[in-house]
């Protein structure tokens, strides 16, 4: 994985696209020494959005176990709990 700063990222911009979509290179970008960003292959962003789709289904059916388990209340309870 490379790290470049915001600065040579912009003037570099399009040859870190193509290291990225051809050589599947990672970049980080920096500014004032912090990691702000990252150009990554389209791959690898795919990739993540999968893993983060698992994630959201494993959690909502966690949320539907535990609202068979505990049981639910209405929108207009609630709103009358909380002073709506």
């Amino acid at each position: 994985m490379v790290t470049v700063k915001a600065g040579v990222a912009r003037d570099q911009f399009p040859e870190i696209i193509n290291r990225a979509a051809y050589a599947k290179e990672r970049t980080v970008v920096t500014r004032r020494d912090k990691e702000v960003a990252a150009v990554v292959p389209i791959e690898d962003l795919r990739l993540l959005q999968e893993i983060e789709n698992h994630m959201d289904v494993e959690e909502a059916l966690e949320a539907l176990k535990e609202a068979r388990e505990k049981g639910t209340i209405s929108l207009e309870s609630l709103k009358a709990e909380l002073g709506l």
